[in-house]
């Protein structure tokens, strides 16, 4: 579904992009040296973000009695770490 355009909301200094604009248009990583220098856009180009865990989770969806649940729960923050634990020592 596409929007109309609001006249009230055009910008001269940012116009809407069109599909000429698209094809036209670089990846950051070529523009940036040429605008900012290259040590500068190495700075800004660098990943952002927490960092990728070495032992990723995979989340799933468990059914527990609601007693069980609230037990562990009971046990404070970490009750999920704690869990893993048992059941990784349990196979």
């Amino acid at each position: 579904m596409h929007r109309k355009p609001k006249p009230e909301k055009a910008n001269e200094e940012n116009p809407s992009w069109t599909a000429s604009t698209f094809a036209r248009a670089r990846p950051a990583r070529e523009v940036l040296p040429e605008l900012v220098g290259a040590v500068a856009a190495k700075k800004m180009l660098k990943p952002r973000g927490r960092p990728k865990s070495g032992s990723a989770r995979i989340p799933i969806s468990i059914s527990l009695p609601p007693e069980t649940l609230a037990r562990w729960k009971a046990t404070g923050p970490g009750w999920q770490s704690r869990m893993a634990a048992v059941l990784e020592k349990t196979s």
